[in-house]
């Protein structure tokens, strides 16, 4: 990836404007829970991503924010007025792909119909153009970087799905954790905004969301998120809206998967208030936008993606 260029206005005492991302899915679409959760029961499960959506648009409204929405395409199939809702107080509205699968257990042809398949419905209900992917788990890693060619040909702009970690269903260890374009197998290029972690006495440490920002200690993933901003570079924080509701119903699944999901629920909404308060967000399009200037896709470009 190039180096970006960051915009000096965007300086302030929290930072750089940083991209503030949520996952839309369900506690029972996760990778964690696959084992014990099948896809054919999903249907009869207790549907809580909808409550649980629009008390984060309440949350961030109070805040004044406005984020980039990953939306599943089974959800936005079940509830296209939540979509439109999410759209219509001013996020971004991005496609998550949509059944959940992981990339490196679709075929390709199977992920292009799939996403081809969400990005329809999301565009669908919204009325605008979908820029934005992240795959599920982050699952474009090396053997699937062919996902990147496919997102190019249906006419995304930018992916999010890249982790610069070691993680042991994701992650390129090696990739760059800086915003810019990513070279796709075939030559053409895509903008990335990876999911960046920090840098502690040379240890990487991942502090951008999900499940680290609810187990690691918040002072860590405070003190990790100034690191990255303290060298003028935005950050892409997520969550998902499961990860505010310690209600939930709990599915039994092996220590580490139960690790993972359900370790402090409880302290998720007040750690993302204060860190509301302490950083500067904005959409992902938004963040893009000013350090790579890309110009409002136009209606005929659209088309032309079609």
């Amino acid at each position: 990836m190039q180096a970006p260029r960051y915009d000096t206005d965007a300086a302030a005492p929290q930072g750089p404007t940083n991209a503030f991302t949520v996952d839309v899915e369900d506690y029972f679409h996760v990778a964690a829970l696959a084992s014990a959760v099948s896809r054919e029961s999903w249907t009869t499960r207790e549907y809580r991503v909808t409550g649980n959506t629009e008390r984060l648009l309440a949350l961030l409204d109070e805040r004044g924010v406005h984020g980039t929405f990953f939306v599943l395409g089974w959800v936005a199939e079940r509830s296209p007025d939540l979509i439109r809702r999410i759209a219509a107080a001013g996020h971004e509205v991005a496609c998550h792909g949509y059944s959940h699968e992981l990339i490196y257990r679709q075929t390709r042809e199977e992920f292009r119909e799939e996403t081809r398949r969400a990005k329809g419905l999301l565009e669908d209900a919204t009325g605008q153009p979908v820029l934005g992917y992240r795959a599920a788990s982050f699952s474009i890693v090396r053997s699937t970087l062919w996902a990147l060619d496919e997102l190019i040909d249906l006419g995304f702009q930018y992916d999010s799905s890249i982790f610069a970690i070691r993680h042991d269903r994701y992650g390129i260890p090696g990739a760059s954790p800086v915003p810019g374009r990513v070279a796709a197998p075939s030559g053409r290029f895509l903008l990335e905004f990876p999911m960046a972690p920090a840098s502690f006495l040379g240890l990487k440490i991942p502090v951008s969301g999900g499940g680290y920002f609810r187990i690691l200690p918040y002072p860590l993933t405070r003190a990790g998120l100034r690191r990255i901003n303290a060298v003028g570079r935005p950050f892409s924080f997520y969550l998902h809206p499961w990860e505010i509701d310690p209600g939930q119903p709990r599915i039994s699944v092996g220590a580490l998967s139960r690790f993972r999901h359900y370790t402090n629920l409880h302290r998720s909404e007040g750690r993302l208030r204060r860190l509301l308060r302490e950083f500067r967000f904005g959409s992902m399009i938004e963040v893009l936008r000013k350090i790579e200037h890309i110009a409002p896709e136009t209606e005929k470009q659209r088309a032309a993606a079609v």
